[in-house]
């Protein structure tokens, strides 16, 4: 008799103007070595293409994005509709390079905010900590009030 666990599912990919590969290739691996399927969408993945994803796999429960070339914001614009429309219900994780440019103002973890991203991480390490948090929360239903 298996007593085989049901695997958890994440898609993972790159922003839509990036074509930064290595911590991508990195963190799935990561990922797969800590018991996740990992739906890798690659390099200069549109939001649209995340959103698809998720139809295609409902049982993913967290969409990663990473960006290093410093245009998240940019390539993140259209998550306002897409959430409005249902495409992109599940927690939305972003990290990497979040600005061009030296100088950060911090401005640009707000923006994201604002714009519908749920967790940025600094650190790509912190991921399947977030993740374990993200599944416990969900697995616990919330009572009293």
């Amino acid at each position: 008799m298996s007593s085989r666990k049901t695997q958890r599912t994440v898609i993972i990919g790159v922003a839509r103007s990036d074509a930064h590969a290595v911590a991508n290739h990195l963190i799935a691996m990561r990922l797969r070595e800590a018991g996740f399927c990992v739906v890798n969408l690659g390099v200069c993945t549109p939001l649209e293409d995340f959103a698809d994803a998720l139809v295609a796999h409902p049982d993913a429960e967290a969409v990663l994005i990473g960006s290093l070339n410093g245009h998240a914001y940019e390539d993140l614009r259209d998550l306002p509709a897409l959430r409005a429309a249902g495409r992109l219900h599940c927690p939305l994780i972003v990290g990497g390079n979040l600005s061009v440019g030296s100088h950060k103002d911090g401005d640009e973890r707000e923006r994201l905010l604002n714009l519908g991203v749920d967790h940025i991480l600094d650190e790509a390490d912190q991921i399947p900590l977030l993740l374990d948090l993200l599944h416990a929360a969900r697995a616990t239903p919330l009572t009293g009030v």
